[in-house]
């Protein structure tokens, strides 16, 4: 690989990253429009209440379908996701991710804080389209959730 080829891999890198960070970014301030921006209009989009099931919970395979799912965050006075580990593999204009992300909850209910907290593992296909890195696919697998 020249040196050119991986300071590209090296931008590249960092710039799926920051998508990743967005993602949480519009969830925390109900940037729905925003979230679905970051998405392929093909995009494939599920959800695994139970990680062990081959079977999602939910499958969004049109972006314009994925405006209930992320304006769904409204429904809590407010949130913070927590972006850990991930790993990435490169594949020019393609690559594929594991994040995992903390996402905290909060509702009042009579005058008391309830906090719901899910341990989430991403798995993502990016694709790099027109200069910019989009997800072509998110797999969002609920590990565990706590309940204060």
């Amino acid at each position: 690989m020249t040196i050119e080829q991986q300071l590209q891999e090296n931008t590249d890198r960092v710039l799926i990253r920051e998508l990743i960070d967005k993602y949480a970014i519009c969830a925390d301030t109900r940037d729905a429009k925003g979230q679905m921006a970051l998405f392929t209009q093909d995009t494939n989009f599920e959800v695994y209440y139970d990680p062990k099931s081959e079977k999602p919970t939910q499958v969004i395979t049109k972006n314009e379908d994925l405006l209930p799912i992320f304006d769904n965050l409204n429904s809590y006075d407010t949130t913070m996701h927590f972006n850990g580990q991930s790993i990435l593999t490169m594949d020019g204009n393609s690559a594929f991710g594991i994040t995992y992300c903390l996402a905290h909850h909060l509702n009042l209910v009579e005058g008391k804080q309830k906090f719901m907290i899910a341990a989430i593992r991403y798995h993502d296909k990016f694709v790099k389209q027109s200069e910019k890195w989009l997800f072509a696919e998110r797999k969002l697998f609920v590990d565990w959730i706590e309940n204060k």
